[in-house]
């Protein structure tokens, strides 16, 4: 191929320094204004002190310098900027100050060399070597980096999570363990006891984020934007410990930022929606973006009526009335997961629902009782979870005997009829089918989207909710069916098990690939066992060309499985990592990660034999949900199940000829 590829345009920076501070709650307060095409208001962030630092005499201070060192080589020559604001209490609205800090007016500032833009507002410091010079100048200072683009950050300020009416249980037990009076060290323990309350108080726990996220502040912060990244300090605060836990930023989207696209849909009316960037949700709200950062979240989200607001939460929120027109609506999730899943959609949808109420009971009678193909696998799960705490449906035995969770589609006026001719009805027989195979629904309930014509792919999944393109509706019930059972199966691999690196995409695609035709089989009882493997037999040939004709037309490098070798889920020592060749304009339409992981699941299935590898899937379900893995983990998994077949050489000889491609 002619061209090259450029890691400082290709490859994707997450500038987060997750081992010193870890995000453990988001609570997000917005307006969506269609007429500025902005979304604006606030996020609060609750954060818990990194894995990585522990507050010694020592080593506070050389793990700052590094960070800093190694912020500077990953922002290379972008400009570091910053805001000034004018604002004297947190309910009121920040405004953006017209001069930088040297007196200049501001300009837009852009790189010229870079497919991607960010113009920025600039300052006195023209570069980030400027800017590094001013942090090693003050390296007593810890620097808070956050993951951050196309936003304008107008206010950061410091939480006083002391001020919450109840609050002073979790202070109470701060005396007990003789923290420090200082205000800010109470501030911080509060947090931390909020932060760490166990799986069954979780409903307290989000009472008490809500309150804490309308506490006052009780000091501005420092900051800069860069290119990628939003960095905070605190003057004379050396240490992540001392940091402060809970921090509120004022901030407002761009309309052209990346993260989420303003558009019409099929009839006409505006709407907007996050599409799956490369750059995920750094411009949709600062966030920390590795998927190690795993966290819950809730959002208030106000737009004027007419609009429905839908989001990844475990709630079907019902919208409350404001004055002036407006409505409010609340989602919240209680399951940690990457903030790169958090999805929102805003626009005149319309639920479609089914005409006839006896259909409706016939079509959830018949599934919704139906049990697992192997209900030894799935009763039996009683011991203790691998993951961090949360109410995990997997220990809940009223949930573990759901075949079709709650679901609901909603699509555009004109999209209506063929939804309920060719979608709605097709839901529950792919919930059930999903379930007789993987078993446990791991997210609570479904919306389905049939998103604007601009939408790039076929579909998109996050957690309770899908998105679906209009483009599976004339393709009829099979099209249809497929492609909701690919996005079905990403409930299991891809957000309830993740990849701990996103270089490794396979874990997720190649899975929901294999896993779709399992599905798929099973949703269409009226066909025979020769129907369903000719169907099979056909797609596998259609996806060999295609994997065959990208080999042929791509560069080698995008056509690896694993591009960082045995660096893959490697860190910095400040958490900071890249995700190679993540802005690469040509990756983003290739299918060999989903094609090769297709093969290579499809080749161990048929050497062990189908129902013996579905088996040894569910065992790593009840395993690895919740958690973050590497290819190394499924291969060890995938051997151990070689060797209970008495015969490892075939896992040997299957691996090594197709899992490094």
């Amino acid at each position: 191929m002619d061209t090259q590829l450029d890691p400082m345009k290709d490859d994707l920076p997450l500038m987060a320094n997750t081992s010193y501070m870890l995000v453990k709650h988001y609570v997000l307060d917005l307006d969506v204004d269609f007429k500025s095409k902005v979304i604006e208001g606030s996020i609060v962030l609750f954060f818990e002190t990194g894995s990585q630092y522990r507050k010694t005499s020592s080593t506070g201070k050389e793990c700052c310098q590094s960070q800093f060192d190694e912020t500077c080589k990953i922002r290379a020559s972008e400009p570091c900027h910053i805001p000034m604001i004018n604002v004297s209490t947190c309910s009121s609205k920040p405004e953006y100050n017209d001069f930088a800090v040297s007196g200049k007016e501001e300009e837009a500032t852009s790189d010229e060399n870079s497919n991607h833009s960010n113009n920025e507002q600039a300052s006195g410091i023209s570069s980030s070597k400027d800017c590094c010079d001013i942090e090693n100048h003050e390296n007593k200072d810890f620097l808070l980096v956050l993951d951050c683009c196309d936003l304008s950050v107008l206010k950061v300020e410091e939480v006083d999570a002391a001020a919450v009416s109840g609050i002073e249980k979790f202070a109470r037990s701060a005396k007990l363990t003789g923290v420090s009076k200082e205000p800010e060290n109470l501030r911080n323990h509060i947090i931390h006891a909020l932060v760490t309350l166990p799986a069954d108080r979780w409903k307290e726990q989000q009472y008490y984020f809500t309150h804490c996220s309308q506490a006052p502040g009780c000091g501005d912060l420092l900051f800069t934007t860069g290119t990628w990244s939003l960095e905070i300090r605190k003057s004379g605060i050396q240490t992540p410990a001392d940091f402060p836990h809970a921090i509120r930023i004022w901030y407002k989207t761009k309309p052209e930022g990346r993260s989420v696209a303003w558009t019409t849909d099929q009839s006409g009316r505006p709407c907007v929606y996050t599409v799956g960037s490369p750059i995920n949700n750094r411009a949709l709200f600062p966030c920390q973006e590795p998927p190690i950062a795993l966290s819950t979240w809730q959002a208030s989200v106000r737009t004027a009526a007419g609009f429905v607001v839908l989001m990844s939460g475990e709630n079907s929120a019902e919208p409350v009335q404001l004055p002036e027109g407006i409505l409010s609506w609340y989602y919240y999730v209680s399951m940690p997961m990457p903030a790169s899943t958090f999805t929102i959609a805003v626009g005149c949808w319309q639920e479609v629902k089914h005409q006839s109420f006896k259909q409706t009971v016939a079509i959830e009678t018949n599934t919704e009782l139906s049990l697992p193909s192997s209900q030894a696998d799935f009763r039996w799960h009683e011991e203790i979870c691998g993951h961090v705490e949360y109410p995990c449906r997997f220990q809940n035995p009223a949930a573990r005997l759901q075949a079709v969770i709650p679901y609901r589609v909603f699509a555009p006026l004109c999209l209506m009829e063929s939804c309920e001719e060719y979608l709605l009805w097709l839901i529950p027989q792919c919930l059930s089918a999903a379930y007789n195979t993987l078993g446990t629904h791991p997210f609570s309930r479904l919306d389905v989207l049939v998103v604007p014509s601009n939408f790039s792919s076929l579909g998109m999944a996050s957690p309770h909710i899908i998105f679906l393109s209009q483009s599976v509706l004339p393709g009829g019930s099979h099209l249809c069916g497929t492609r909701l059972c690919h996005e079905i199966a990403h409930a299991w691999f891809g957000l309830a098990i993740g990849a701990r690196d996103w270089t490794e995409e396979w874990i997720s695609e190649g899975f929901a690939t294999f896993l779709e035709d399992i599905f798929w089989a099973r949703a269409q009882q009226q066909l025979s066992h020769d129907e369903i493997k000719g169907q099979q037999e056909l797609k596998a040939l259609l996806r060999w060309r295609r994997l065959r004709d990208e080999v042929q037309n791509s560069e080698e490098e995008l056509q690896v499985l694993r591009p960082k070798k045995e660096n893959t889920g490697e860190l910095s020592e400040s958490g900071a990592s890249v995700v190679k060749y993540g802005l690469k304009a040509e990756k983003i339409f290739m299918q060999v990660h989903y094609l090769k992981g297709y093969f290579l699941l499809r080749s161990l299935a048929r050497t062990i034999g189908e129902a013996t590898y579905l088996t040894s899937l569910r065992k790593f379900v009840l395993k690895f949900h919740g958690q973050l893995v590497l290819s190394q983990v499924l291969s060890l998994g995938l051997f151990l199940t070689f060797w209970e077949k008495k015969d490892p050489n075939l896992w040997i000889g299957s691996l090594n000829h197709r899992f490094w491609l």
